[in-house]
Formats: structure tokens, sequence, C-alpha cells
């Protein structure tokens, strides 16, 4: 997970095996696999974050994160869902949008940049129906 994370997010501080080995250890956290890629949430009471998705970038736009989202977003569990994508992010702004996400707030700065200004973070949340 490490790896595709690393190359999915060069922009970004890559995970480290240590965070992915302790938030997998957790309470609440399912993993969703594909090859090349995974996504990693955490469910309570409900309510389901994506804490975070990727694609290996010589994979991206094969369909895997929409696999990854429409396996997510079936889990009969799960009543609302919510994350946080950078602003600067177009690609997964347009995945979350046409699986019924929304902007729902921000956090200016948030996500720090090499090289480059922070880019804010745009919350999304989609209310889900089963059946």
């Amino acid at each position: 997970m490490a790896e595709i994370h690393a190359a999915a997010f060069h922009d970004d501080r890559p995970w480290s095996e240590t965070e992915f080995a302790d938030l997998t250890a957790g309470n609440h956290i399912d993993l969703l696999t594909q090859v090349d890629g995974f996504a990693l949430i955490s469910t309570v009471a409900g309510e389901s974050e994506l804490l975070t998705l990727a694609v290996h970038p010589a994979r991206q736009r094969q369909g895997i994160a929409t696999t990854l989202m429409v396996r997510w977003l079936s889990i009969p569990r799960i009543k609302a869902a919510f994350l946080e994508v950078a602003a600067d992010n177009d690609a997964a702004q347009a995945l979350y949008v046409k699986h019924g996400f929304a902007e729902c707030g921000r956090r200016e700065g948030y996500y720090k940049r090499r090289d480059r200004n922070p880019v804010d973070a745009v919350i999304m949340r989609a209310e889900l129906t089963h059946g």
C-alpha cells in the first residue's frame, strides 16, 4: 500500500508502511483492494469516511477507482459518506461527483505541497440509500 500511495501522491507526503499498519489494525477500518489500487475507509454509526484511495499511476483511468468507489458505497451499513480531496485534484473530484458527492466545506491550506503553496481540502458528502 505504501508503494502505491507514494506513486499516486508524488506531490504530497506519502503515508508510510507503519502508518498503514497502524490504521489497518484499528477498529472500524475496512480495506478494499484491487490490483494496483486500494481504498481505506473508516465507518462508525452509519457514517463512513474515505481515508485514502490510491491507484498506481500506470493503472489510472482504467476503472480501478470506480470499482473501489462502488464497493465502498455499496456497503449496506453506510448511510452517509464523507471524504476530503485536494482542491487541485480535478480528476478525483469528478469521480466523487459522479458517485453523488457534493462539496460541504473546505480546509484552507490543508494539503502541503513540495515546492508549491499549500492547497485547500474540499470536504465532500454523499447521502446513501440502499435497496
